[in-house]
């Protein structure tokens, strides 16, 4: 964990001031790191009987992909609003400053299917809840949320968590 961790630069006072930006990039960039991020995320959840991944708008899309395609397995992406043609559902959620929505395509999941919902980074949870709760307005089921950093000090995981999903990451960084 270590290695991925030394891969991911660190951008200060981005987006905004006092923010210290995690930049995975550097890290999908380097190929050991990838393949690293990729095997290991499998390798945790291997055993479980997953259908599809859910990849979260854009970063989740990467490593969603990856997943799906290395433990064959569909794909199916949450959008920012407005990204995918209709017929869509949404669901709103909070920012760090403010409001946004993600949507997913209405006949993407059924109730047979077990996902794994997967992004880069968790902060806040915002996004990762809203996924969740677009999951489970189809009928599927979400096995767990996964993701390559965690910043433990926003509570993201812990918000997770507490809807009765396993959560994991690769690495941890403290602040935001």
């Amino acid at each position: 964990m270590e290695n991925i961790k030394k891969k991911i630069r660190r951008v200060p006072n981005f987006p905004s001031p006092g923010i210290m930006f995690r930049d995975v990039t550097t890290l999908l960039m380097d190929e050991v790191g990838f393949r690293d991020v990729v095997d290991q995320t499998i390798e945790h959840w291997k055993d479980r009987e997953i259908t599809k991944i859910v990849g979260i708008d854009a970063r989740g899309f990467i490593l969603g992909g990856a997943l799906a395609y290395r433990m064959k397995l569909g794909f199916v992406p949450v959008r920012k609003k407005g990204k995918l043609p209709p017929v869509t559902i949404s669901q709103s959620y909070s920012l760090e400053y403010g409001q946004d929505s993600l949507e997913i395509f209405e006949q993407s999941l059924s109730t047979e299917d077990k996902v794994l919902i997967v992004d880069d980074l968790i902060a806040t949870g915002g996004s990762a809840e809203a996924s969740v709760k677009l999951v489970r307005a189809l009928g599927a089921e979400v096995l767990g949320c996964s993701f390559i950093i965690d910043l433990p000090d926003l509570g993201g995981m812990k918000k997770i968590s507490s809807l009765g999903i396993e959560t994991f990451a690769l690495c941890e960084f403290e602040g935001h």
